[in-house]
């Protein structure tokens, strides 16, 4: 119940992506490598600092959560998407998708 209050909470305070978008996203998303990892101390400060850089630079990245269980994987990905403000394209066993828009320079144009 906390995970999906979590979740719902999290996708409330950024627009939401559409199918389409998710899709294309994933799409996108299916030839990267995992360039942020969340290791055995857990989401740390410097796995933040990583991952706020990765976002900014790539805007779309993928993630590998090495955590025991599926409920621990899930309130580890909750808490990146909400510390970090990226939204969740998809999740795959240990490994998830985030999307956050550069502030600077945007690359990726998103269909309607």
């Amino acid at each position: 119940m906390i995970l999906c209050a979590a979740l719902s909470r999290s996708s409330t305070m950024f627009q939401q992506l559409s199918n389409s978008q998710q899709r294309f996203l994933r799409g996108l998303s299916h030839g990267l490598k995992p360039l942020v990892m969340v290791g055995g101390k857990g989401l740390t400060e410097g796995v933040l600092a990583e991952l706020d850089l990765a976002l900014e630079h790539h805007e779309l990245v993928k993630v590998k959560v090495t955590a025991e269980d599926r409920g621990s994987r899930d309130e580890l990905v909750a808490e990146l998407q909400s510390r970090s403000g990226a939204q969740l394209v998809q999740r795959i066993g240990h490994i998830a998708t985030l999307f956050r828009r550069s502030r600077e320079r945007p690359q990726i144009t998103l269909p309607r």
